[in-house]
């Protein structure tokens, strides 16, 4: 088990026939004319101080499950610094790349899907993964020392999504009308931040091959960095997919499950995925504010009353059957739902 012997990457560049465990043959085709998203913009710095915000916020999320947020506090300029050092990374050789080839049966380091089961379909994506916060759980011989601004860029990126994620759990919190660190606390001072840096090579059969298959993330929330002029991204609502516009200036914010069970179901953990592209390569950076694996999550009591009954169990450790489910294609929701 453990990385494939080749990347995505080489595998493109060289032309050949794409291999049978990348072709989704009873797929939609990647939905190419899929419609766009009318995914509400949320200005973080008004999260505060406006009640329209805040309503906006919690309409977004409990509809679509995220929302595009302006005025994080980053400069267009840093954002670009920051798929900058992802761009030339994936572009280095691949003598560079494999100093930090991730071990087997480990997420971490640079390669691509983990082969769990026989009949897995595998994402015709390359990736980076890093813990980056915390700073004492970083494994630095992961950390790419090239380009040479890379170490640099991804701790300052690092700080400032802690920050924003804090931000945005308050006013979660706030605009359930909850007290606003109850996210915060639920969640844990040892939280962690997971960068993931992606690369979807040109695909010259997007009609059979995802970029990354349908999930649903088993994060609190996601803080994503998409690419600023190719998309792939789309969710799904009501059972029919649409595409995520790009605002290159802002961060595209979805709840994961863990957010989904503490709110009892009054926020959407969203079904999403990436479609490829023929003619142009992609980039983007997701960063995943996990829980402390340490602490129960489970609905808030404020949140479960006659009309509205207990939807979820107690989870703990919620991330370490994710991946399992997620190479199998299923929600690990499942095991965390009850029925009512």
């Amino acid at each position: 088990m453990g990385s494939l012997p080749r990347t995505v990457q080489d595998l493109a560049s060289k032309g050949e026939e794409i291999p049978e465990k990348f072709i989704h043959k009873d797929g939609d085709g990647g939905a190419p004319n899929a419609p766009i998203m009318d995914v509400p913009v949320v200005d973080i710095a008004l999260l505060g101080s406006s009640t329209e915000e805040l309503d906006k916020l919690r309409s977004a999320l409990n509809t679509w499950g995220c929302f595009q947020a302006i005025n994080h506090g980053m400069s267009p300029e840093f954002l670009n610094q920051v798929r900058g050092i992802t761009k030339e990374f994936f572009h280095l050789p691949f003598e560079e790349k494999q100093l930090y080839l991730r071990e087997e049966n480990d997420i971490e380091g640079y390669g691509n899907d983990m082969v769990l089961w026989e009949q897995q379909k595998l994402d015709w994506t390359d990736r980076l993964y890093l813990a980056i916060y915390p700073e004492d759980q970083r494994k630095l011989r992961f950390w790419p020392e090239k380009p040479e601004a890379f170490r640099s860029t991804l701790h300052e990126y690092s700080l400032k999504l802690k920050s924003i994620g804090v931000v945005v759990l308050k006013a979660m919190a706030r605009s359930l009308s909850l007290e606003e660190n109850c996210f915060v606390d639920q969640y844990g001072e040892r939280s962690k931040l997971h960068a993931r840096f992606n690369f979807y090579p040109k695909c010259p059969r997007p009609d059979l091959v995802l970029g990354t298959k349908p999930h649903a993330d088993g994060t609190g929330i996601t803080l994503l960095l998409q690419d600023e002029s190719v998309e792939g991204l789309q969710f799904m609502k009501a059972d029919k997919w649409y595409r995520a516009p790009i605002i290159p200036e802002a961060l595209l914010i979805n709840v994961g499950d863990q957010a989904e069970i503490s709110s009892n179901g009054m926020f959407k953990s969203p079904v999403h995925r990436v479609v490829t592209n023929a003619e142009r390569e992609r980039i983007s950076l997701a960063v995943f504010y996990v829980p402390d694996p340490e602490n129960d999550i489970e609905p808030f009591e404020e949140l479960i009353n006659e009309s509205r009954p207990r939807l979820y169990r107690k989870v703990k450790n919620y991330v370490d059957i994710y991946f399992q489910y997620y190479q199998k294609g299923r929600r690990p929701m499942e095991a965390a739902k009850i029925e009512v």
